[in-house]
């Protein structure tokens, strides 16, 4: 009698590569990882190794693979969740990368992109995103520029360049595929969102040759083979980190909103009709099988969990962790926080965004107040995605920063929402192995839940409207 298959879920994020084993109802049956380092070379740069990355994802999948004994040969296939908008560029004959991996949160062209705002609002109507550093495309542009060795791959015909998921499939499947799902493909702000491949148009304004890039297929294709040890295993689904979260717990609900909340969060609303061109918000494509597809509207906050790691090198927050939850239960008013950490996002879209406190308090209040502002974001994002999708009726949280209880029901009292939050560190490898797995009816069904019921907060409502207030002043919008 053959035993129930196995998937493999790998998850590559900004601080660990992370490989996890699921049964066919997603369950974790092993776990492993490797961190990774993130280098900040000067302001507004942000790199990663994409050797010691590749490395990394074939250690945490051994580890994830040793404890399974005999049965890690029931592992019929597998998921590769990636870093949306990194990217890098790599030598298509040897596979060594010819630049570092340029992070989503390297800004380093910021300045030379402002040429292109007259085309701002071509670029989101093509792409269903805002024109912003953050992206590939000024990256690639950028590499060529500065650095010889991928020059000089371009004249002999070798380069490769494109998104990080691109790169990862490339060095881990024995075929070396040149292939991208859509939604790592969109992250470059290169990708057309209606014809669903490479902007011709698009290549020429950012000044990128054509011919280098992966060729686009489905989120759900036969990608390859990864070889580990003596295992051979399909790789049968390819999609972004925040994208693959919203599938964690199975077939997505449109009545829904989810929220992933780590170094950044996003507030994602999945459709299964195209929203068409939504204004102060991100569109995309989370999943195309070949027969369906899953659009998405979206907001972001890049003050999150960097926000967090901001406060924690002030004054007076050394111990910021373990008196977190003490300080948001407790009564007082904090000042306001107006939070462009990593730049401000949506619905606002400021990039130089200069991050300030309005009023004064004790450091236990400025902590609160960080906290008040990624709430605050987060509903201002909720409340902009609401002009142009049917009404939630409730927010599923996921992610590290969802865990800060305090944080769960400000945004419950600010929505009037429920909040739910399932007991689930692995929601991008969830997510991803729901999809590698051909999308099971039963998955994740025995998850724990809490529900923060919406509560009226008079004090924190009446400071939300003030800092909304403030920001329409600071950014027009």
């Amino acid at each position: 009698m053959n035993a129930d298959p196995l998937y493999l879920a790998i998850d590559q994020g900004t601080h660990a590569s992370r490989a996890v084993v699921l049964d066919g109802r997603g369950n974790v049956l092993a776990s492993g990882a490797q961190e990774i380092s993130l280098a900040r070379p000067q302001p507004d740069w942000a790199e990663q190794d994409g050797e010691a990355m590749v490395l990394s994802i074939f250690g945490a999948a051994s580890a994830a693979l040793a404890p399974l004994g005999a049965r890690r040969r029931d592992v019929a296939a597998a998921g590769l969740a990636s870093q949306r908008a990194s990217c890098i560029c790599w030598d298509r004959e040897s596979g060594r990368p010819l630049s570092p991996l340029f992070s989503w949160q390297d800004r380093r062209a910021h300045q030379w992109l402002r040429q292109f705002e007259p085309q701002a609002e071509m670029i989101h109507r093509k792409t269903g995103l805002f024109l912003s550093a953050h992206y590939g495309a000024s990256k690639l542009r950028w590499a060529l520029d500065h650095l010889p060795a991928v020059r000089e791959a371009r004249a002999a015909g070798t380069l490769c360049w494109g998104p990080q998921a691109s790169f990862l499939a490339f060095r881990l499947l024995d075929e070396r595929p040149l292939l991208v799902d859509p939604q790592c493909a969109a992250r470059t702000q290169l990708w057309n969102l209606g014809s669903r491949d490479w902007d011709p148009e698009l290549l020429a304004l950012f000044g990128l040759p054509q011919g280098f890039l992966p060729r686009s297929v489905p989120t759900c294709h036969r990608y390859g083979t990864l070889r580990l040890g003596d295992l051979s295993i399909p790789l049968t689904a390819l999609n972004g980190d925040q994208s693959a979260a919203v599938f964690a717990f199975g077939w997505p609900d449109e009545d829904s909103a989810y929220v992933n909340i780590g170094t950044s969060a996003f507030v994602q609303r999945a459709l299964t009709r195209d929203p068409g061109y939504v204004p102060r918000q991100l569109t995309g494509i989370i999943l195309d099988d070949g027969k369906t597809t899953v659009y998405t509207v979206e907001g972001n906050v890049n003050g999150a969990g960097a926000a967090l790691e901001w406060l924690r090198r002030e004054p007076g927050m050394q111990d910021l962790d373990t008196l977190l939850p003490q300080w948001l239960a407790a009564p007082g008013e904090p000042p306001l926080f107006l939070n462009g950490i990593a730049g401000l996002g949506g619905p606002f879209w400021k990039p130089d965004f200069a991050s300030r406190f309005v009023g004064t308090g004790e450091p236990w209040q400025t902590a609160v107040a960080v906290v008040e502002s990624m709430a605050f974001l987060l509903q201002a994002n909720i409340k902009e995605m609401a002009k142009h999708v049917p009404p939630a009726a409730r927010i599923r949280v996921s992610g590290g920063v969802s865990q800060i209880d305090g944080l769960c029901r400000r945004l419950a009292a600010l929505s009037g929402l429920p909040v739910h939050r399932r007991e689930d560190a692995e929601a991008t490898a969830r997510g991803i192995g729901y999809l590698a797995a051909g999308r099971p009816s039963s998955w994740n069904r025995s998850a724990a839940e809490q529900v923060f019921a919406p509560a009226g907060d008079a004090g924190l409502g009446a400071r939300y409207r003030r800092w909304r207030t403030i920001m329409a002043e600071a950014t027009g919008v």
